[in-house]
């Protein structure tokens, strides 16, 4: 996890949410990490584009995270992206994608109707799609970001 945190915090203009004890933020989202395309350093409106859980969240256990040495990276390609990566739309994923499934891209267990996709502790099948993912990712909330805040 650390190299891809790394090399996620290296993209230009990121911000990155990492909860940890004692801050704001409600205590089960402390240890996993949410990025945003902000270079001003403001959060913007929004979702995140990228997620880093090590653990299970009500109503999304299925990736079993709470297991030892197990965390997941959620990524936003959106629909089109979506379709491409998997072979389906984002709104008719088949029955029975096994979540829990280590290094394999997989629709997201709650969000794949929405456009995201995940890999349980990803390795060497799926890490340099993920990485590419993450970048892709990036550049597409730097492009909202931009038209946010550029004149028309």
């Amino acid at each position: 996890m650390d190299d891809l945190l790394s090399t996620v915090r290296a993209f230009d203009g990121v911000l990155e949410l990492a909860p940890t004890a004692g801050g704001d933020a409600p205590p089960l989202a402390w240890g996993d990490h949410f990025f945003y395309y902000a270079p001003d350093g403001v959060l913007p409106p929004g979702q995140p584009y990228a997620t880093v859980v090590t653990k299970d969240y009500p109503g999304d256990v299925s990736s079993r995270l709470d297991a030892p040495g197990r965390w997941r990276v959620n990524v936003h390609v959106g629909r089109g992206r979506f379709t491409d990566l998997l072979g389906y739309e984002p709104r008719a994923v088949p029955e029975g994608p096994d979540h829990a499934q280590p290094d394999v891209l997989l629709p997201h267990p709650v969000y794949a109707g929405l456009g995201w996709v995940a890999v349980v502790t990803p390795g060497a099948a799926t890490l340099p799609t993920v990485l590419g993912l993450l970048r892709e990712a990036h550049e597409q909330a730097r492009a909202r970001w931009s038209r946010r805040v550029e004149p028309h």
